[in-house]
């Protein structure tokens, strides 16, 4: 039985490589450190399909490592340890680190993470982690802190295409077919930016050709061949990152009979209840912020409800949330304003705090006027009196602005009282 397309296409060498210019191009990150064969730890993050295996591997073969594999989904503390032991082995002062890839590393628990730590602080392996998810969420601190992290895009439609001429023009099994591709609209729309699902498809298609017909691909026998609903969700590919987009959007635009649907079919394409209740988080600070800021607590409550019950019940709190956000007035005011901070700081550097503000732990400090002059807010009336907070030189500069909605409104009109000098 032949191997998948995908598999026989697989590339060895970077060369054949296709797609991740931005890392893998000439002068990049990733392709300097094989030009140079000075690897070190570090995670793909990107979705499915993209390349994140075939690059370990080229890596580890360009840089003449040993190469030692995980699956987080099937793996435990014991398989990474003794994974750990076997390089530990195979590693001479004259040879690099070898190189232990796991795919789906945000699948492993903490205990896991944590027995990769010693190995990879010592040399003993260089780490190559794969994960679809976002690894600050997913993987812990240390870990990370040891690793750097490079961002994999899906492939665009030049990278589809190119890949597809590949395997047409290379693959010894398709290249017994005559093929003539006339369109590629649907081919790529439904690869959604998966090189992997794009070999699949092109190989489903034409074996679905008689021996010695003709094969014509165009969008009509795509969408024949595939019998797919053009709307069915798909929590591996484009759509994934779609309909989320499209729920948020709707959540923002106060409409929740939209965010209702576009939950559903995440929930019907068995998403990750965990990623929604972390874009909601992530909306309720953004999009509702101080308009209700209890949103943020149901958004949190949700979270957690959802760490402890799953699915299918964790469709019901993520539906009350989604709900109560999409009706809940809205601002981005608190959102702006870190913005505008930010950068502030990247304009203007470390400005010094005002010496009233800064702690004075030592009788050094108290005598170079640390803390001197400050005044508490809680010995004056109402717990408030008027000093500087800001740094010399921002004295005066607005970074929050209030918006018009009912909370907000009771919060600028108490600032308006206090700081009679700016208008928020």
């Amino acid at each position: 039985m032949a191997r998948p397309l995908a598999e026989r296409m697989r590339p060895l060498t970077l060369q054949d490589y296709v797609g991740q210019q931005h890392l893998v191009g000439e002068g990049c990150a990733l392709r300097r450190m094989i030009d140079n064969k000075r690897v070190s730890s570090f995670i793909m993050w990107g979705p499915p399909g993209v390349g994140k295996t075939t690059l370990a591997q080229i890596i580890a073969q360009s840089n003449g490592s040993a190469f030692f594999t995980l699956s987080a989904v099937s793996s435990g503390v014991k398989d990474v340890r003794e994974v750990i032991d076997k390089a530990a082995k195979s590693s001479f002062f004259d040879t690099p680190a070898p190189i232990l890839f796991i795919d789906e590393i945000h699948r492993f628990s903490k205990s896991q993470q944590d027995s990769l730590l010693a190995a990879v602080e010592r040399g003993i392996v260089t780490l190559i982690g794969a994960t679809t998810e976002n690894p600050s969420f997913e993987v812990i601190t240390p870990l990370l802190s040891r690793c750097q992290v490079y961002v994999l895009q899906p492939l665009n439609d030049d990278d589809l295409r190119l890949l597809m001429e590949k395997a047409i023009g290379q693959d010894l099994i398709l290249k017994e077919h005559d093929i003539k591709v006339e369109e590629t609209d649907a081919l790529f729309q439904y690869s959604g930016g998966d090189g992997r699902k794009l070999l699949n498809i092109l190989e489903l298609v034409v074996s679905s050709f008689g021996e010695g017909e003709a094969v014509v691909i165009d969008n009509k026998t795509v969408k024949t061949r595939l019998q797919l609903n053009p709307s069915a969700y798909d929590k591996d590919g484009e759509m994934h990152y779609d309909i989320i987009s499209a729920f948020i959007k709707s959540i923002r635009g106060s409409d929740p009979d939209a965010a209702l649907y576009w939950l559903a079919r995440m929930v019907s394409g068995g998403e990750d209840p965990k990623f929604i209740a972390r874009r909601l988080i992530i909306l309720a600070s953004e999009d509702i912020g101080l308009a209700n800021p209890n949103a943020l607590l149901l958004a949190n409550a949700t979270f957690e409800a959802i760490e402890k019950i799953g699915w299918p019940e964790g469709r019901i709190p993520l539906a009350e949330c989604a709900v109560y956000l999409a009706c809940s007035p809205k601002s981005n005011s608190a959102y702006l304003g870190i913005g505008r901070a930010l950068s502030l700081v990247d304009e203007r550097g470390n400005l010094p705090v005002p010496l009233h503000l800064r702690n004075a732990p030592t009788k050094l400090m108290k005598q170079l006027g640390y803390g001197a002059d400050y005044k508490y807010a809680h010995d004056f009336e109402g717990h408030w009196v008027e000093q500087q907070y800001m740094p010399d030189a921002l004295t005066g500069t607005r970074i929050w602005q209030g918006q018009p909605n009912t909370a907000e409104q009771k919060l600028r009109d108490r600032m308006n009282g206090l700081w009679k000098d700016r208008d928020f």
